[in-house]
């Protein structure tokens, strides 16, 4: 193994490492109990998908690997992500303490085989994201038009303009149901604004400094849901 891909492994660890054990300490130390199969079945999902996906990239792709390991609202250069990201990523903790909140107080009364609904909504969030990252090299975690990118408009890009986003807009809304919650699924009500709001965003400018996209824009009509939006 390369000096930068040995680099690239300690880095993909150490993160990966701390967003677990911080995922797993909000999960259990919130809810106050370890007796949650569902929480314990979806990070486990989670860090299935995160060591298999990871040591694909790794393999495959070390420059996407790292560019998406460069994350979170300190990563934007442009004030109006900046401020996006923040909001998305305090929606994103939301996501997992108010589950937590709801498994240690009782509100939900949840059904057990809605937390297996969820897997299988989280799954398939994480299987579209998959799909995205196979076919387009320039899929950064920050808003930005890289030297040398190019339109990519074949696989989900044929489908919506931003398959990413539609992905995760799956996989955040599986997460509170993955959980057995229903008040945790009632926060996907704020967060998709701001979701949409990047998504709008990203367009102009990929519009404005990406050759070639304002044609791909007129190929591929819908956003995020074929025939709708």
């Amino acid at each position: 193994m390369s000096e930068l891909r040995a680099d690239l492994l300690r880095r993909m660890l150490t993160q990966g490492t701390i967003l677990f054990v911080l995922l797993a300490v909000l999960l259990f130390g919130v809810a106050g109990t370890l007796r949650w199969w569902q929480a314990w079945l979806f990070l486990a999902i989670y860090l299935a998908w995160t060591i298999w996906l990871s040591a694909w990239l790794l393999r495959h792709d070390p420059a996407l690997l790292e560019r998406r390991m460069r994350a979170g609202p300190w990563a934007e250069t442009r004030p109006a992500q900046r401020w996006i990201m923040s909001v998305t990523t305090v929606g994103f903790i939301a996501l997992i303490v108010v589950p937590a909140l709801d498994r240690r107080f009782g509100w939900s009364a949840a059904p057990g085989w809605l937390g297996l609904l969820g897997d299988a909504l989280f799954c398939l969030g994480l299987m579209g994201i998959t799909a995205v990252f196979r076919v387009n090299a320039f899929t950064a975690a920050t808003v930005e038009v890289m030297p040398g990118q190019t339109v990519t408009s074949t696989g989900p890009y044929a489908i919506v303009r931003h398959p990413m986003y539609a992905a995760a807009t799956a996989m955040l809304a599986g997460i509170p149901l993955a959980l057995a919650s229903w008040w945790g699924l009632l926060l996907m009500i704020p967060l998709a604004p701001a979701l949409v709001w990047r998504l709008l965003d990203e367009e102009r400018m990929l519009a404005r400094d990406l050759p070639g996209y304002t044609g791909y824009m007129q190929m591929v009509r819908y956003r995020l849901i074929p025939g709708i939006w």
